[in-house]
């Protein structure tokens, strides 16, 4: 009985490995350089973590080169829409407009960062965010009233886990925070969502020259 034990031993910790990484995973992104040990488990175990998180209608989406991976409502093919669709358990998430435009300016900053070749994480304060998307306002924007709207779409951008606040270095004196832009941007702002985004720039010229005010809010779409 004692021989049976331990040689059970090792199929119940990969269990709870397995379902330590499923938990973690379905409440949130998992990035390499949080947890390496966690990492670490779920690259030995993604095959099980894949057919584990199926049964749910989820699959795993894991970038080993970026260091993250997340899950995603499985997608569903021509013959699954003919069977009885699955209830949703990962909720789509409407953006507002500014929110958008905020990210689509984040993807592109990261994607000439990387260009550039050397450092490795993209850090913005939130004056430098206010900068690029300054170029798409009216030059009468109320300054003070612009940084409080775009702190409270940074705000936004920050709990959806596209960036992380960062903590301020001892003795700093400047007033602005500091993000790191979060690489998991990539997957979801990709070139076909960035071009469709592009395309309703015109749209939101014209709700600038309509006089609406769409970084208040004011304009969101779903």
């Amino acid at each position: 009985m004692e021989t049976e034990q331990l040689q059970d031993e090792p199929a119940a910790q990969a269990q709870v490995a397995l379902s330590t990484l499923v938990i973690t995973l379905l409440k949130g992104v998992v990035y390499r350089d949080d947890n390496e040990q966690l990492w670490g488990a779920l690259l030995n175990l993604q095959a099980r973590v894949r057919d584990y998180v199926l049964v749910l209608n989820l699959e795993l989406m894991l970038d080993e080169a970026e260091g993250y991976a997340f899950l995603k409502t499985h997608a569903e093919s021509e013959e699954d829409e003919a069977k009885v669709k699955l209830p949703r358990l990962m909720a789509r998430r409407p953006l507002s407009f500014p929110v958008s435009l905020i990210l689509a300016l984040l993807r592109k900053k990261l994607a000439e960062f990387d260009v550039g070749g050397g450092e490795t994480r993209l850090v913005l304060t939130r004056d430098d965010i206010a900068e690029l998307v300054r170029v798409f306002l009216p030059e009468r924007s109320n300054e003070a009233r612009l940084l409080d709207q775009i702190e409270t779409h940074i705000n936004k951008i920050v709990n959806l886990g596209f960036l992380r606040r960062l903590k301020p270095a001892s003795g700093a004196v400047s007033s602005s925070a500091s993000y790191e832009v979060q690489r998991i941007i990539k997957a979801f702002v990709d070139a076909q969502w960035l071009g469709e985004f592009d395309a309703r720039l015109a749209d939101y010229q014209a709700q600038l020259a309509g006089g609406e005010n769409v970084m208040d809010g004011q304009g969101d779409r779903e």
